[in-house]
């Protein structure tokens, strides 16, 4: 698997490896496995890679987006997509937060659970926000993320959109090495895995390609 997803934490562009002995025609397998699965998991392709190939090791970037609703009253329809926030947000304000937080850093103060090998030295390559009406999104890229660290990641730049937390404190905690000094960690909710690339290959370009098959 490409990425590993908390409880309550979506995906649009999962990738899963796997080996198999049978002749069955790769074709096919998406359809196959849509029979069987439950209705909130579907296949949408399938292809043979080489016997090197690995979901989550050969992925060179993954991309997240924290889908944030930002009004004074929540919605019953996106309830399970997005996070609630009554508080009005400054973009401006998260924007200068999130400036601190791209590059290589000790992403410790941001990690929920230390991971058992590899240390907790990341790089994200990149955080956009960008505002649809009522509908603030956070884009994050990198290529690997500690335990909830997006989460956490949002957290934190709520805060600061909201006021409470200064854009300057955030290359503070990451001084600081404490997870109790960052802000708290965003409902899964709102997180969506939205691509995973790889050398000759990205999940959200498929997801783009075929949903405009669709449409």
């Amino acid at each position: 698997m490409a990425g590993r997803t908390d409880a309550g934490v979506h995906a649009s562009a999962q990738v899963i490896s796997f080996v198999s002995h049978d002749a069955f025609p790769v074709d096919k397998l998406p359809i196959a496995l849509n029979t069987a699965l439950p209705l909130d998991l579907t296949a949408r392709d399938a292809a043979r890679v080489d016997a090197e190939f690995s979901a989550r090791l050969s992925a060179l970037e993954r991309r997240y987006t924290y889908t944030i609703l930002n009004r004074r009253e929540p919605s019953a329809v996106m309830r399970r997509f997005a996070h609630f926030e009554y508080r009005p947000l400054d973009l401006e304000r998260m924007r200068a937060a999130a400036a601190h937080l791209v590059g290589e850093h000790d992403f410790v103060t941001f990690c929920g659970e230390y991971p058992e090998r590899g240390g907790t030295v990341r790089t994200i390559d990149a955080i956009d926000l960008e505002r649809d009406g009522d509908v603030v999104r956070v884009h994050v890229r990198g290529r690997s993320f500690l335990h909830r660290m997006v989460r956490i990641v949002a957290g934190t730049l709520l805060e600061v959109g909201a006021g409470r937390r200064e854009p300057d404190d955030a290359r503070a905690m990451l001084a600081a090495r404490d997870r109790r000094v960052a802000g708290p960690t965003a409902p899964p909710c709102g997180l969506c895995l939205v691509d995973v690339r790889y050398p000759d290959f990205s999940s959200g370009a498929l997801n783009r390609r075929i949903g405009s098959r669709e449409s």
